[in-house]
């Protein structure tokens, strides 16, 4: 849930599932769409919480970008972004680069793929989970410089945030198999 009363995945599964325990895990950013873990008890949440603090959950994204001036996307010098982040102040919800009090915000990123209609789609891996880190890594110029398709907040509107959390990786918290999950994007 957000911090006012719009439905979310939490508040839908309080009602259909009720009893049972089914606790999201970590978040996705409110137009993002793809797998979301949840845990079943309370100790499995606390494992799960705990993978993704020590950074031992492996994320793949996919997106769709649109360069400003495609001669000017950001590939020439490392597939790697680092911009600390930090919340604006004057123009909430959203972040902003600050290298002096920002947090740090490290993503790796893949270009898989040049469209005919100027876009590019992107594989981001998160390696820190910042609030909209790889939106911001994506249209800041010290990043890729350029926008997520349908980004309101730091692009240019459209039918939809085209950002996908595709897979997810993690040991199980109790029988430490390896757990993979993936679900590519329809765009």
């Amino acid at each position: 849930p957000g911090k006012n009363d719009e439905p979310s995945v939490a508040s839908f599964l309080a009602v259909e599932h009720q009893p049972a325990y089914l606790q999201p895990v970590h978040r996705l950013d409110q137009d993002t769409s793809g797998l979301l873990v949840l845990a079943k008890d309370p100790e499995t949440y606390r494992v799960l919480q705990s993978y993704f603090q020590r950074r031992d959950i492996l994320k793949r994204y996919e997106a769709l970008v649109r360069p400003h001036n495609p001669s000017t996307l950001n590939t020439k010098h490392s597939t790697l972004i680092s911009l600390p982040l930090l919340p604006n102040p004057y123009d909430r919800p959203r972040q902003m680069v600050d290298r002096e009090h920002g947090k740090p915000a490290i993503t790796r990123y893949a270009i898989r793929e040049q469209r005919e209609n100027g876009t590019y789609f992107i594989d981001f891996f998160p390696l820190t989970g910042r609030t909209h880190q790889l939106r911001v890594h994506a249209a800041h110029p010290d990043g890729l410089n350029a926008p997520i398709l349908g980004d309101r907040l730091y692009g240019t509107p459209a039918e939809r945030l085209f950002l996908h959390a595709a897979e997810i990786t993690f040991l199980h918290p109790h029988t430490q198999e390896e757990m993979h999950f993936c679900i590519p994007s329809s765009f």
